[in-house]
């Protein structure tokens, strides 16, 4: 009988699926999903190199000029397109300084608190804002801040100040922008965190407290070492989303006075794409997006094995 290298006996390909046929019963299904919805449409990428036509298969359309890549030099002598990539990178890059070590620190202070019942009442209200659309709170940013009537610039009028245009303003809109952001998901984010410190071993924050170690130092010597590989593969995964994100977001947030600074890429491509019938233009946009995003993924999983940690893979 042939052993494998552990030096057990190899089980039979009918054996073994007959032992365990449920778990892949079970992966049938979202195995599907991927095939129909995420792998089967990448036929269509080949539109970033054709000349597309409404009227025409995609297997019938003309090579683009330039060898196919004619819409790639396109988009990049397109000055919408140049001012979107900067601000995707700004944002994204803001969203990552200040976005991603919310929920992080959020995760933290929970675990420290003492009365469980007020954890999980702090836990409730930081959830919620997760679960609302960006149109409904972009309605609560203009009640907040609106120039005139928003409740802030009304508070800082009463008290002999002038009015900030948070949502007007190009500097002001970004910081309003990015902190819309932080509130829309540290709650939601501090539940992997949550996760990976409740699988720490509560012995080790038993021996520091006979070492004589506080909160602060068995936050840092502890709780922290212990949840880093979560916050790599976090990282890693944010990294590889630098140049996507989403699109009601900035979209909810745009107006015509911060345009300069509010239109991203997934507004670009929504503007000029569908609203201006450019597809190979747009197409050819969203596979440089995706490529640009792959690298990335790619070095920071590279850089993180460098350093001793595990990576996504």
């Amino acid at each position: 009988m042939k052993k494998n290298a552990k030096g057990r006996p190899k089980q039979s390909f009918g054996v073994y699926m007959k032992k365990y046929w449920q778990l892949y019963a079970m992966l049938f299904l979202p195995l599907l999903y991927l095939v129909v919805f995420k792998y089967a449409p990448m036929v269509y990428v080949q539109i970033a190199f054709k000349k597309y036509s409404l009227v025409k298969s995609i297997w019938e359309l003309p090579l683009a000029d330039n060898h196919g890549f004619e819409f790639f030099i396109k988009a990049f002598k397109n000055n919408d397109f140049k001012y979107a990539l900067r601000n995707t990178l700004t944002l994204n890059l803001l969203d990552l300084i200040f976005g991603f070590p919310a929920p992080i620190i959020f995760a933290l202070i929970l675990n420290e608190l003492c009365f469980k019942n007020y954890k999980k009442v702090v836990q409730t209200i930081a959830y919620m804002p997760h679960f609302l659309s960006w149109v409904i709170i972009y309605s609560l940013a203009l009640q907040l801040l609106a120039p005139t009537d928003g409740l802030v610039n009304m508070v800082i009028n009463k008290l002999g100040g002038e009015s900030i245009p948070f949502l007007n303003d190009a500097k002001h809109w970004i910081g309003s922008y990015i902190g819309f952001g932080i509130w829309q998901n540290f709650g939601w984010g501090s539940i992997v965190y949550l996760a990976a410190i409740a699988g720490i071993n509560p012995e080790l924050y038993e021996a520091a407290s006979v070492d004589g170690a506080g909160r602060f130092r068995k936050m840092w010597h502890i709780t922290l070492p212990g949840i880093k590989p979560t916050i790599v593969v976090l990282l890693i995964m944010s990294l590889g989303n630098i140049l996507g994100g989403g699109f009601d977001r900035p979209f909810a947030f745009q107006n015509n006075l911060v345009m300069r600074v509010a239109d991203v890429i997934a507004t670009f491509v929504y503007r000029v794409g569908i609203k201006g019938l450019q597809f190979s233009l747009t197409t050819a946009v969203g596979l440089f997006q995706s490529l640009v995003g792959i690298i990335f993924l790619l070095m920071a999983n590279f850089i993180s094995r460098r350093l001793g940690e595990r990576g996504i893979w």
